[in-house]
């Protein structure tokens, strides 16, 4: 089934784009670093947060999502996804389901009194790419397709050569396994998860040095359908996504910040050049997350700007009789660093 996510990537490549193009995902793949704690919380009417969620509740507010329509990928375990097909909730879906196809160890920071993270990152697999694909141990080219065929690959630069040789032979070693299988994939590079010498600036032409680095020996065949990075920053964006078009680039999420931060990390990507949007905490622990994500659209779309966006999220909070767990002069700040030097500039 053409997805909407098929559909926008051709009008992208093709040099079409327009801010409706924007493609949006949740990424619902936290249980595959943190466990119980990546279900997030049960939240009172009052703003404040009670159990955490089990995994059928969780099935439950991703089935939710995916009805609503309004992101074009859903991110997920492969476990998570084959409960969500049994359920039968992307029969006839133009959401686009994805598999978080390999775990990096950054991620393990949800695992409560671990002490990993201390570490640098480290790579490796659970996730078996022919049963996510065919359902079988083996590739069967021809057969239906079980769960899905995409996934997430990620890895995590050092600035380290024993660390990044390995990270970038393992990445080979999946690219093999995916042709094997028609498997097709998105390209995750995260920030080095441990000082590595380098500010955030430096830090951002690595990156971005180090991507195009890995993927020149890449042909169109075993490319990544788009990227997925940290926000580094305008300069950093711009440069990247403007040097080569038919590299789609996307932005991760990061932290929950403020409604603020989530609709403002929205506005400066997009500006600055990426085509993809995928958060996580910002949408799984937010007090609604179907209000959010219709005004991240309108957001994404340039229909509405980012502090009337936060005072508009309010606003359906109080129709839904909840009560958001920051005041909206609060709500309404922007607390991430990276994102508070590019709207000053904008501002000035």
């Amino acid at each position: 089934m053409d997805t909407r996510l098929d559909q926008k990537l051709r009008t992208i490549r093709a040099g079409n784009y327009k801010p409706s193009d924007f493609i949006i995902a949740d990424a619902k793949d936290a249980d595959m670093g943190s466990g119980i704690t990546g279900t997030g919380f049960e939240r009172s009417a009052d703003g404040g947060t009670g159990r955490r969620r089990t995994r059928a509740e969780f099935l439950d507010q991703i089935q939710a999502i995916v009805e609503q329509d309004i992101v074009d990928i859903m991110l997920v375990s492969a476990s998570n996804l084959e409960a969500l097909h049994e359920r039968g909730v992307f029969r006839n879906s133009l959401v686009k389901p994805a598999i978080r196809a390999n775990d990096t160890t950054d991620c393990w920071g949800g695992v409560r009194h671990q002490a990993y993270t201390k570490h640098p990152s480290r790579h490796f697999r659970t996730a078996n790419v022919s049963r996510v694909m065919y359902g079988t141990n083996q590739p069967a080219i021809g057969a239906p397709i079980a769960l899905t065929d995409l996934g997430l690959y990620s890895v995590t630069f050092m600035n380290d050569l024993d660390h990044d040789y390995a990270a970038l032979d393992a990445f080979a070693a999946f690219r093999e396994e995916a042709a094997e299988n028609n498997f097709k994939y998105f390209f995750e590079v995260f920030n080095p998860n441990v000082d590595c010498g380098l500010d955030r600036e430096a830090i951002g032409e690595y990156i971005n040095d180090s991507i195009l680095r890995c993927l020149a020996g890449v042909t169109k065949a075993d490319r990544p359908q788009f990227l997925k990075i940290v926000y580094n920053g305008p300069k950093a964006l711009e440069e990247l996504a403007s040097f080569d078009p038919a590299l789609v680039v996307g932005v991760l999420g990061g932290g929950a910040g403020t409604t603020r931060d989530t609709f403002e990390l929205l506005s400066q990507s997009e500006k600055y050049g990426a085509r993809v949007a995928l958060f996580g905490r910002k949408i799984n622990l937010a007090e609604d997350p179907l209000a959010l994500l219709v005004l991240m659209r309108e957001v994404a779309s340039g229909n509405i700007a980012p502090e009337e966006a936060v005072k508009a999220y309010h606003g359906e909070l109080a129709k839904s009789g909840l009560k958001s767990k920051l005041s909206l002069e609060d709500d309404r700040q922007i607390t991430e660093t990276v994102l508070q030097s590019a709207a000053l500039k904008k501002a000035a």
